[in-house]
């Protein structure tokens, strides 16, 4: 089976146009899109992995530490923890959020705490707000594009993410035993606006094709994989889709090798309303709501909350 054609980010300063009519037919085809070429500096992300292989390598008692009270928004979330939605079983992957850093009066402070740091790895603060800065700014380009290929004005999502309750996850899947009836993540769907994953390289994401056919994702070295995730689709009522999709436990060869990976979460800001925009989308319309209310509703299903 063919896998997503990949999209050059060198297109989006060279032909927008094209780029953003190569992005939004892979995302109203897959709602997925393998992104390419995005001039993200390797060396920064590097830097932000091995600080978190650092932190997840610590003992479990420090790692403790770090739990949150906040349905898991920042801190650590222990392994076990997380539940995809409708399933009976926890996933297999212990994980660590890192919010966008707010000033103490910020408007959003009930939504957005404040983020927290483990004092035993010295770099890991500078290292993962660069990472959630690079993200951030690369993911508000890729909503110019999808605005453009949905008829909508290029910055309409510009200022509803702006000060968006995104939040970079730094996951760790570790081996699997062979008799293990789990899974290293559950079919899902993602609750935000748009999602981008570093780490993908590495097999088991797999994506739910519109066939009914598991699609297994590939991405070259340093691509991000991007995917629309509820609070997009519910926007657009379907017109780009967000697509379940899985991480399945490794082959046999590979059961005792840990798995890595960095997705940022995209979000609108708490207060953005999330109603139908006119562009064509096939599903029925559905009831406004505030993106900081939908985030609770869905927290309270994957059990974070």
């Amino acid at each position: 089976m063919p896998g997503i054609e990949p999209v050059s980010f060198a297109l989006y300063a060279g032909d927008f146009d094209r780029f953003a009519q190569a992005l939004g037919e892979s995302f109203e085809r897959y709602g997925f899109a393998v992104v390419t070429d995005t001039g993200l500096d390797q060396a920064g992300v590097d830097a932000a992995i091995a600080d978190a292989k650092a932190f997840f390598a610590l003992p479990e008692e420090i790692k403790q530490t770090y739990v949150s009270g906040k349905g898991g928004q920042r801190g650590y979330v222990p392994f076990g923890r997380e539940t995809a939605k409708g399933a009976a079983l926890h996933d297999l992957k212990e994980f660590w959020h890192v919010g966008r850093e707010m000033g103490p009066d910020n408007r959003f402070g009930a939504s957005m705490p404040p983020n927290v740091w483990p004092a035993e790895v010295p770099g890991f603060k500078a290292h993962e707000l660069w990472l959630f800065d690079a993200l951030d700014t690369l993911g508000e380009k890729l909503l110019q594009a999808i605005a453009q290929y949905l008829g909508l004005p290029r910055r309409q999502f510009s200022a509803a993410v702006a000060e968006g309750n995104s939040i970079l996850r730094l996951l760790h899947y570790p081996p699997v035993a062979a008799d293990s009836a789990h899974v290293r993540a559950g079919a899902h769907e993602d609750i935000n606006t748009i999602t981008l994953l570093l780490g993908a390289q590495e097999a088991g994401l797999e994506v739910l094709d519109r066939d009914g056919n598991w699609l297994a994702i590939h991405a070259p070295p340093g691509a991000v994989v991007c995917n629309i995730g509820d609070m997009l689709s519910r926007n657009v009522r379907g017109r780009l889709p967000s697509t379940t999709h899985r991480v399945v436990n490794p082959a046999p060869e590979r059961r005792g090798v840990a798995r890595y990976s960095t997705p940022f979460f995209l979000h609108y800001a708490p207060d953005y309303v999330i109603e139908p925009l006119d562009v064509g989308g096939p599903d029925a319309p559905q009831p406004p709501i505030t993106a900081d209310a939908f985030l609770q509703v869905r927290l309270r299903e994957i059990r974070l909350l």
